[in-house]
């Protein structure tokens, strides 16, 4: 029951704060988030996780497919070999579905 009137209360601050902090307030942060997603750094840094992140799907599948044989479904089967397709980047990267590129 104590939880649940620290988290009411904290809604309820949060709320307040909020509204009076008003759309000018919002805009700002809006803008904030905006120009850090848009850094090279920041950028750069999520592509190089979306990459890793491939290269560790596809090395996963392979340990599974490996010990269950047939069982894994096409779709599966198809959608990873894109993945795969898409870790390499390099010279000639394309955009992603995010409209980064992958270089």
């Amino acid at each position: 029951m104590r939880y649940k009137i620290a988290f009411a209360l904290g809604l309820g601050v949060g709320y307040v704060l909020g509204t009076r902090a008003g759309r000018e307030r919002y805009e700002q942060l809006r803008k904030s988030a905006r120009q850090v997603a848009q850094n090279p750094a920041v950028r750069n840094a999520a592509e190089s996780a979306g990459q890793a992140g491939r290269q560790v799907a596809g090395k996963a599948f392979a340990a599974v497919s490996d010990k269950v044989g047939d069982a894994v479904p096409d779709s599966l089967a198809g959608r990873v070999r894109g993945l795969r397709g898409r870790a390499g980047g390099g010279a000639g990267a394309t955009e992603d579905d995010w409209g980064t590129s992958n270089t």
